[in-house]
Parts: structure tokens; C-alpha cells; sequence
């Protein structure tokens, strides 16, 4: 009988639970204590040191849940706003696992285990949906880190969806990268060898975030594909739309192509 069949499939489920937990069980309490350890050492000192160890703790952890990242192409270094499709949580990790990067999120992943207490060491910009003084806040601090040289990302469709379908990119995000006048980079995340994982990635209906994270643990192994494209370099000169646009154009091609 084929592995890969519905019948034996429970049975390689539990197999993959009893070996993967305690690999994530060692990273979530070694490795991660190291991890701040070294993201606040880089803060007082040099960065770089925290970077590359959040590139490795991310690696390691997508690795634990069976996703062996794939990179295409090169991120752009200094101030760069980077923007990809948003299946889900992974989508973070998977980011991460190349490229310092703090990225606006929905404020209420601040309270989430471990997710938002890591979220927060990684320079996380926390938005209150609904709130145009949050907004306005937000839109702000991009600015300054861009200036300052610093990569901010986002995910422009706003929030997840099935996983397969790209929603509309809402060009209100991109009014930070116009005033700074830095680069836009579209980043296009892939699961599975065709993109053809990412309805099983993406969150099942009224699945929260620790049933997902539970059901990908059990998951066979599968890449987990990270694709920089083409940068926009003129933002100022796009405008705010242009750039939606256009970002969102890039990213879908991608996806079809792969």
C-alpha cells in the first residue's frame, strides 16, 4: 500500500508527532532563551548578531514542521519595505528565515503564546485595526526606520485568506515607503513544489492559531519556497497605487509560474 494513502496516513501522522514535538519542544526552551539572549545583545552592540541568529532559530523551526526553505533571489539590504501574499503564520517564520525585517501586525498577535512575545523582540509594529490614530502611528515609525535604514514588511492584502487566492493590496500601506522615497520589494511565498500546499497551510475555517500550528506539525515534509523579486525602486514615483499595483502583479506571476 502507497504511503501516501488516506489509510495509512493517521498512522505516519503519529509518527511525525512523536518524533517533531520534542525537537520543537528543545528549540521553543534552549534555543529560544539564546535567541533573546542574542537579540538583546544586538541591540545594545552590534545588530548583525541577532539577525543572524533569528535567520537560524527561524530555519530550525520551519525545518521542525517539516518546511525545508527554499530561497529565490536576494533581499534587498538597508531601508526596504518588503511585501508578500499572506497565507499564514508560517508566512512570518518563513520571512524571517532570510531577512531581518519588523512587520506590522494586527495587535492582537502581541497576546498570543510565544508567538507575540517573539513577535514583539523582533521589532514588530502593532496596528489596532480600525483605529486611524494607530494607522497614522504606524505609518510613522515605517517611515523612520526606512530612513533610518532599517527593512519594514507587510502583507498588503490585510489579512489570510483560503491561501490560493491573492486578495486586492491596499495602497493606503505603501504612503510610508512613498514619503521615505526607499524601495519596495515583492516577496512570493510558496508551499508545497507548485504553490499547491498553500490551502493546507493556510488556516482551515475557524481554526485558530494553535490548532494550526498543531495540524502543520503533523504534516509531511514539503519546501517551503521564498521568492524576492524585482524590487520597485522609484516608490515616489509610482505613487501609492502604482506601487499596490504593481507589487501585487509581481507576486501573482510568480505564483502562477512556479
Amino acid at each position: 500500500m502507497n504511503a501516501t494513502s488516506p489509510a495509512v496516513e493517521p498512522f505516519f501522522r503519529v509518527c511525525r508527532y512523536l518524533y517533531r514535538l520534542p525537537l520543537l519542544a528543545w528549540h521553543l526552551l534552549v534555543h529560544l532563551p539564546i535567541l533573546l539572549l542574542l537579540l538583546a545583545v544586538g541591540h545594545v552592540g552590534n545588530r548583525q548578531i541577532g539577525h543572524a541568529a533569528l535567520r537560524w532559530w527561524s530555519r530550525w523551526f520551519l525545518r521542525i514542521f517539516g518546511m525545508r526553505v527554499i530561497r529565490e533571489g536576494f533581499p534587498l539590504a538597508g531601508g526596504t519595505m518588503f511585501v508578500a501574499n499572506h497565507v499564514s503564520w508560517v508566512d512570518i517564520v518563513a520571512l524571517h528565515s532570510q531577512h531581518m525585517m519588523g512587520f506590522i501586525a494586527k495587535h492582537e498577535i502581541r497576546s498570543w503564546p510565544l508567538i507575540g512575545w517573539l513577535s514583539t523582540q523582533t521589532e514588530t509594529i502593532y496596528l489596532r485595526r480600525g483605529s486611524a490614530d494607530s494607522l497614522g502611528g504606524v505609518m510613522d515609525e515605517m517611515a523612520t526606520r526606512l530612513r533610518a535604514g532599517r527593512a519594514v514588511a507587510a502583507f498588503p492584502e490585510g489579512g489570510t485568506r483560503n491561501g490560493v487566492a491573492l486578495g486586492p493590496f491596499h495602497a493606503r500601506i505603501f504612503t510610508a515607503v512613498v514619503a521615505a522615497d526607499t524601495p519596495v520589494q515583492p516577496v512570493a511565498l510558496c508551499y508545497g513544489d507548485a504553490c499547491e500546499a498553500q490551502s493546507i497551510v493556510a488556516y482551515a475555517p475557524r481554526e485558530n492559531f494553535m490548532a494550526n500550528l498543531m495540524r502543520l506539525l503533523g504534516e509531511p515534509s514539503r519546501p517551503a519556497r521564498v521568492c524576492f523579486l524585482e524590487p520597485i525602486l522609484h516608490a515616489d514615483q509610482q505613487g501609492r497605487r502604482g506601487i499596490a499595483q504593481l507589487a501585487r502583479s509581481r507576486i501573482e506571476h510568480a505564483m502562477h509560474s512556479s
